[in-house]
């Protein structure tokens, strides 16, 4: 008798502790994202089209191979497009200049970095229909000489500077009598500069001047109007969408993605973006 209750208390013992490793197994692969992956690419610097968090809060995505977080209006665009397509979203950080080079080499399947599909990049890539449409404005401090300017002709004489390797270079030009300064690689290196008043102002779009001028309470922008009191501008350069490889497949079903995405949907994600955009 006493054999056979040890062996029914072997055999219950056994079953047990199957179960728990069966159930240990079930437990670690909870929530885990088997779903095919939608890798892109951006700066993680641009706010608020995006930036670079410590967590993942207010729906922040981890970096791929670094232990940040980045957020803000690309980072909730791509998302979008991501759970529409039921693919989970990778994030790859990239210089700017990497980008394009990122799309054709397959490395990413998207830019979703605030670009414009200009005529010279559309020879490499192709666009996706436009996600935002921009208002090119300039920031300055509030103490400088150029806080009062209301149109372009106001800044003749300043040091205007732009980011490297976007159509803000080129339009930059267009200011009369401009004091012509070297590109900079990204708009912390302008903030810098103009914190430093090494230069007079720097072009942006209007969310990203909000945003700078938010982090910085010297700064403050210059509300000019496209094609009117600000930069001659065409629909190709202040529009923004999504970069793919050419004749990629998915580029129907993005646009048929964003057609859903309506503009009011649009400004409440920027307007989001803008207020949870870290303040330091």
């Amino acid at each position: 008798m006493k054999k056979l209750i040890a062996l029914i208390l072997s055999a219950a013992l056994c079953v047990t502790m199957a179960f728990a490793f069966t159930s240990c197994g079930s437990s670690g692969t909870e929530g885990t994202d088997t779903r095919a992956t939608l890798s892109i690419g951006l700066e993680c610097v641009y706010p608020p089209f995006n930036w670079t968090q410590l967590d993942a809060s207010n729906g922040a995505v981890k970096i791929d191979g670094s232990s940040g977080y980045v957020n803000g209006y690309d980072i909730k665009v791509a998302k979008y497009i991501a759970d529409a397509l039921d693919r989970k979203l990778v994030v790859k950080k990239y210089v700017w200049e990497g980008l394009v080079g990122g799309i054709t080499s397959g490395a990413i399947d998207m830019i979703v970095a605030g670009m414009s599909p200009t005529a010279e990049r559309k020879e490499t890539i192709d666009f996706s229909d436009a996600y935002y449409t921009s208002e090119l404005v300039i920031v300055v401090r509030k103490d400088g000489a150029y806080a009062s300017a209301k149109t372009l002709n106001d800044f003749s004489g300043a040091k205007i500077v732009a980011q490297q390797g976007t159509f803000h270079a080129k339009a930059v030009l267009q200011i009369p009598g401009l004091i012509e300064q070297t590109p900079m690689k990204d708009f912390s290196t302008m903030m810098v500069a103009l914190n430093a008043k090494a230069v007079d102002g720097y072009v942006a779009e209007k969310p990203g001047a909000i945003a700078n001028c938010n982090a910085n309470s010297d700064f403050t922008y210059i509300d000019l109007v496209n094609n009117d009191t600000g930069f001659t501008v065409s629909d190709e350069d202040v529009t923004i969408a999504v970069g793919l490889q050419k004749n990629s497949a998915l580029r129907e079903q993005i646009n048929s993605i964003l057609s859903g995405l309506t503009q009011e949907m649009r400004d409440n994600l920027m307007k989001n973006a803008i207020n949870q955009q870290p303040k330091a």
